[in-house]
C-alpha cells in the first residue's frame, strides 16, 4: 500500500472520489463502514444512486468542476436508504491533474461537534478541579472540627436540639465526600498501561455492581467475543465501568431496572486531536441503561464537573470518566432520550509489541 494510500484510507471522516459523470471511482474506509459497502462493489455506480442527499448536488458537482474551486454545504441530511440520514458537513473539491475527477468528504456534524467538545470538556475539567483541588484540603479540616463539636453538643441536648446537631454532622460528611472525590482528580496517577481483556474488566465490575448499588438492577451482556485486547490501566479503566453502572443504577431509582452492556469492534472510529494527529478507537464498549434520561439542557455538558442530572448528585463520577478516558487517549460518548441512555467507550487496540 502506497504512502497516499495509507493517507486516503486514515481520513477519519467518509470520503468519495467521484468521476465525470458523478461515478464512484474510489471510497475511504470511512465511506466503506458509512455506506456498508467495499470500496470494490462500490466502483463503477452513480454516487446519487448510493446516497440521498438533501440538497442540489448535481450543481453543485458542476459548479465545482466549472469554477475549479472548493464548495463547502454546512448542515445537511445525508442518508444510505437502508440507515437514517445523518447531518453532514459536506466538502467537494475538484482533484489536482484529474480532468472532471472530484474529492467529496462528509463530516458528520454530531461526531465533528462531540470530538471538538472532548477537547473543551477535558480544560474545563482542569480548570475547575484545580481550582477546588487548592481549597479542598484547608476545608476538609475546619469541617472535622466542626462535626466533633456538633458531636460533642448532641452529647447534652434534648431530643428536638439533636436534629440539628444530627443535620449539622450528616451536611459535614456529605460535604468531605464532595471534596475527596475533587482531590481525587488531582492524586490520579497516571495511567500504567498493559495489555487488558476488556470482557474480564466488564466481569468484575458487573460482580461489584451485583452484590452492591445495583442490587435491584437486571443487567444483561451483550459481548462480542472475537474482541481483540485493549491497552489500559485495568483499576482506572474497571473505575470508569464501575462509574458508569453506578450511574445508571442511581438514576433508575428504588424501582430498580435495566442495564445492557454491549461490546463491538467499529474499524472506522478515529479520533482526531487538535494537533493534527491521530489514532484508531476500534474497541466500543456500551453501558445502556432504561432510565429517564438526561435533561436535554445539560446533556452536552454531563462530562464536565459539577453538572448533574440527578438531585444532590455531585457531578464528578462522569467528569473522573471523561478525565480517566482522555488520559487514555479514547473517547467518551452518550446519547440520552428518555427510556434509553447509551455511555460508550472507544479505545484503542493493544499494539503488537504488547501483545
Amino acid at each position: 500500500m502506497t504512502d497516499d494510500e495509507i493517507l486516503w484510507n486514515s481520513l477519519p471522516v467518509p470520503g468519495l472520489i467521484i468521476d465525470g459523470n458523478d461515478e464512484i471511482v474510489d471510497a475511504n474506509s470511512a465511506a466503506e463502514a458509512f455506506l456498508n459497502s467495499s470500496s470494490k462493489s462500490l466502483a463503477g455506480k452513480a454516487v446519487l444512486d448510493q446516497l440521498a442527499i438533501a440538497t442540489n448536488m448535481e450543481g453543485a458537482f458542476a459548479r465545482v468542476r466549472r469554477d475549479q474551486g472548493a464548495m463547502f454545504i454546512n448542515s445537511v441530511d445525508v442518508g444510505t436508504g437502508t440507515t437514517a440520514p445523518v447531518e453532514c458537513n459536506i466538502q467537494i473539491a475538484p482533484m489536482m491533474h484529474t480532468k472532471d475527477q472530484l474529492l467529496m468528504l462528509m463530516e458528520p456534524r454530531k461526531l465533528a461537534d462531540r470530538m471538538g467538545k472532548a477537547h473543551g470538556v477535558k480544560s474545563a475539567a482542569r480548570s475547575a478541579i484545580g481550582m477546588a483541588e487548592m481549597l479542598a484540603h484547608e476545608i476538609k479540616n475546619p469541617l472535622a472540627g466542626i462535626t466533633g463539636a456538633a458531636q460533642l453538643l448532641s452529647m447534652n441536648l434534648s431530643a428536638d436540639d439533636l436534629e440539628l446537631t444530627d443535620l449539622i454532622v450528616a451536611e459535614s460528611r456529605r460535604i468531605v465526600a464532595l471534596l475527596e472525590q475533587v482531590e481525587q482528580f488531582g492524586n490520579l496517577r497516571p495511567p500504567e498501561k498493559r495489555e487488558v481483556n476488556v470482557h474480564d474488566l466488564l466481569d468484575r465490575a458487573q460482580k461489584s455492581a451485583e452484590v452492591g448499588f445495583a442490587a435491584k438492577m437486571s443487567i444483561h451482556e451483550d459481548y462480542d467475543p472475537s474482541l481483540p485486547p485493549t491497552y489500559v490501566d485495568p483499576d482506572q479503566l474497571m473505575q470508569v465501568f464501575l462509574n458508569l453502572l453506578k450511574n445508571a443504577a442511581q438514576v433508575a431509582g428504588d424501582e430498580g431496572g435495566t442495564i445492557k452492556i454491549r461490546t463491538f469492534y467499529d474499524h472506522s472510529l478515529r479520533l482526531r486531536r487538535t494537533d493534527g494527529t491521530g489514532n484508531r478507537l476500534p474497541l466500543q464498549v456500551e453501558i445502556i441503561d432504561n432510565g429517564p434520561g438526561i435533561p436535554p439542557e445539560i446533556v452536552d455538558q454531563i462530562f464536565e464537573p459539577f453538572v448533574s442530572g440527578r438531585e444532590n448528585g455531585t457531578g464528578l463520577g462522569l467528569a473522573l470518566v471523561s478525565k480517566i478516558i482522555s488520559d487514555h487517549d479514547g473517547w467518551v460518548s452518550v446519547d440520552s432520550v428518555p427510556g434509553k441512555t447509551v455511555f460508550r467507550i472507544s479505545l484503542p487496540v493493544a499494539p503488537k509489541d504488547k501483545e
